[in-house]
């Protein structure tokens, strides 16, 4: 032999052999390389799967075991492909090998191969990493290679060329550096791209650990010793052999595969069902915000209306089968609303949380109920043993509301009306309770305020029949039926006749009879009926009229009333207008009687609508003069025609001379202000004498006349009229009586 050298148990040669020594012609079986070459490829594909798997893992005994797992299957494909391409190897002796070897060769490919999976394992990699854990995988690989090699035996003895031989251990270390990054790379994605980039790399990595092993065989050569005789291989089952290792390993890897694609899924819903477990969570959140929001009050905190409704229910259940007695107080902030006009929404928002912690601060125990129900309006549920616990409760309410609170730098008292009804004396449900304390507190609002009223019978029935009354009025109102005008002559003092009526509602009740506007204006004031009401009158007044116009009274006038909710209404120009033009009615001969209070309300809203009203030529004329707050700078200022004295000044007199003077007094000014003066409530002839004496303008009352129907009203005017020269106004009083109602 020419040059050889050991080196670690390997023989290596440098020349050609001398004579006597044979290298023999060694083959490979080409089905079992393919065979080797798709194990190498599966153990790729198998080691990039669990390199995704242990990034994707979420604990350290889940990362550790796909590592082995991951480890058992780059290890199994290694070995594999190795044992398979020995297999497949063909030489013209009799070639076998040693187990024990073999099997060491694949503890060492295991060992490398956990090398490979601890160095992925790793949260982010470098190229600096790689290289040095590829140095360390591609010896490992090199030594496992060599070490399987060791284990044949034979007649012939190996050698190796040494460069072929390094040639193997770098292609070994590229191959592991390429099988690094691209796991590295691999282990983050997802889709089909991702998958198919997977089964590229798998067959790139399965080319490099092939090439590593052949590279090695490359550097094989068997040498037969000179003299020896060459003994021809017998039958032998490699191929058998390499199936059956094949198709284990490959059930091994596809399984270890199947394994993670069901880990991955099993994670995924793990994901899916944390994510779906958050989601309830959120919306169990969201629902005990929604709750809070449904039943609390957001500005005091208190319970709603709709929490109070719901412990009130339980209440009652509770109450209903253990006994027991239950007060609600029902509460209402006086002249609240004084207080968002005057300094705002914000200053009045902070009253009520102060207000509010007063009348939680009232309460005796947690037992007790306070709700906010919106605007000023709280509501409490107590627990009672008798009534008077109810009466105190309120009271503590009242005196504890009398403290003065701070608010935007000034000091203020504030105070509260008080409903009461209780269980079960008043009610045996929520509704009729609640209605029951709202309808005491509407007494006690009606009674002053700064009071507190108990529910009574009484207060139920005439809440009902002002309910049916309300509800009698509209269908009257609707189909115009039972309504009808009234009128009153005014007397002319200058002229000595009638110059004009005063038209006065009434209604012919079908059940209740005759009713006079004291009965019903507040009802339908109170319920938005007024404006309806007040255009019905003016309308009817205006038909009427022109009634009067075709029985030959072309020059009478009619003074017709409008309330205070119908002048603050910008339409109201407009609808006296539009009934004027239906009627034909001359402007002139309509009157618009309006009392101060309306008039005071908002003189400047007021000012314009009386200017609009006075240029269609409706005269104007302030009622009840002397019951409001008329003030005179802005009297002189408004288009009044006439002012009307109420009869609160006159029924005195002659006995009362502070009246008489009072009177006077109001005559002087107005004439001063060029307006006329009526009036009204006139009933006994010195009354009639003192105002003529004084320069009153017109008179109206029984002295003259009750109010009439229109069909009664020409008889009435013309009796006046003739007695003017004919008759004393002392007989008229005796023929008209003082017994007629207004």
């Amino acid at each position: 032999m020419g040059h050889a050298m050991e080196w670690l148990g390997l023989h290596f040669i440098t020349e050609l052999p001398e004579s006597g020594q044979v290298i023999l012609n060694c083959i490979h079986d080409p089905f079992l390389v393919l065979l080797a070459y798709l194990v190498a490829c599966a153990g790729s594909f198998a080691t990039l799967d669990m390199a995704e798997r242990v990034a994707h893992a979420e604990n350290a005994a889940s990362r550790r075991l796909w590592r082995w797992v991951g480890a058992g299957c780059l290890a199994g494909g290694i070995w594999a492909m190795h044992f398979i391409g020995m297999l497949a190897f063909q030489a013209p002796v009799n070639v076998h090998y040693l187990l024990p070897i073999t099997l060491v060769s694949l503890l060492i490919a295991l060992l490398t191969s956990w090398l490979a999976m601890h160095t992925l394992s790793r949260p982010a990699l470098n190229f600096w990493q790689c290289l040095k854990a590829s140095i360390w995988i591609g010896l490992g690989i090199a030594t496992m290679h060599y070490v399987g090699m060791s284990a044949l035996r034979s007649q012939a003895v190996v050698y190796y060329q040494p460069t072929m031989f390094a040639l193997s251990i770098l292609v070994a270390i590229a191959a592991s550096l390429a099988a690094l990054l691209l796991a590295s790379y691999l282990r983050n994605g997802v889709g089909m791209f991702h998958q198919l980039l997977k089964y590229g790399a798998s067959l790139v990595l399965g080319t490099g650990i092939i090439s590593m092993h052949f590279t090695g065989m490359a550097a094989f050569n068997l040498v037969l010793p000179s003299g020896s005789l060459l003994t021809q291989p017998g039958e032998n089952n490699h191929l058998q052999l390499g199936l059956t290792v094949a198709v284990m390993t490959l059930l091994i890897i596809g399984s270890c595969i199947s394994a993670a694609l069901a880990d991955k899924k099993l994670q995924h819903k793990e994901h899916d069902l944390q994510r779906v477990n958050s989601l309830l969570s959120q919306l169990d959140q969201a629902r005990m915000s929604l709750q809070q929001v449904a039943h609390f009050d957001p500005l005091t905190n208190l319970t709603n209306r709709r929490g109070f409704n719901q412990l009130f229910a339980e209440k009652l259940i509770e109450k209903t089968h253990a006994g027991g007695m239950l007060a609600v107080l029902f509460l209402d902030i006086d002249h609240f609303k004084r207080i968002n006009d005057s300094l705002g929404h914000d200053a009045g928002d902070e009253l009520l949380k102060v207000l509010a912690s007063h009348i939680k601060g009232s309460v005796r125990s947690h037992e007790d109920v306070v709700a906010r129900f919106g605007g000023d309006e709280f509501c409490m549920l107590i627990n009672l043993n008798d009534r008077e616990e109810a009466r105190h409760m309120a009271q503590r309410i009242m005196q504890k509301m009398k403290e003065p609170i701070e608010l935007a730098g000034r000091r203020m008292v504030m105070t509260t009306s008080i409903g009461i009804s209780l269980f079960p004396d008043d009610g045996k449900t929520c509704d009729e309770l609640l209605k029951n304390a709202d309808l005491a507190l509407y007494q006690s609002k009606g009674s002053g305020r700064n009071g507190l009223n108990f529910f009574s019978a009484n207060l139920k029935a005439r809440a009902t029949l002002e309910l049916q009354l309300e509800e009698e009025l509209r269908n009257a109102l609707r189909e115009d039926t039972g309504l009808m005008l009234y009128y009153q002559p005014i007397y002319d003092l200058k002229t000595g006749e009638v110059s004009k009526l005063e038209a006065l509602i009434r209604w012919q009740h079908p059940v209740h009879g005759f009713l006079a506007p004291d009965r019903f204006i507040p009802i339908a004031e109170a319920n938005g009926l007024i404006t309806e009401l007040d255009n019905w009158v003016l309308r009817k007044a205006c038909i009427d009229l022109a009634e009067l116009s075709h029985q030959g009274c072309e020059a009478l006038k009619i003074a017709v009333n409008c309330s205070p909710l119908s002048l603050a209404r910008e339409e109201l120009a407009g609808q006296i207008e539009q009934a004027l033009r239906s009627t034909g009615v001359a402007p002139q001969r309509l009157e618009l009687e309006v009392t101060e209070n309306a008039l005071m309300g908002n003189i400047a809203d007021t000012l314009v609508q009386l200017r609009q009203i006075r240029a269609l030529g409706v005269s104007l004329s302030i009622d009840d003069f002397g019951t409001g707050y008329s003030s005179l700078a802005y009297l002189k200022r408004l288009p009044l025609n006439t002012l009307k004295i109420d009869r609160s000044f006159i029924q005195d007199i002659p006995k009362s001379t502070q009246d008489m003077e009072i009177v006077q007094a109001i005559i002087a000014m107005a004439h001063t202000l060029h307006l006329e003066v009526v009036t009204e409530g006139v009933e006994t002839f010195e009354q009639y004498q003192f105002l003529e004496c004084h320069g009153c303008d017109f008179v109206q009352g029984y002295l003259l006349s009750r109010p009439v129907p229109l069909v009664e009203l020409l008889p009435v005017l013309n009796e006046i009229n003739q007695r003017k020269h004919t008759y004393t106004l002392t007989s008229l009083s005796l023929v008209h009586g003082t017994s007629a109602l207004m």
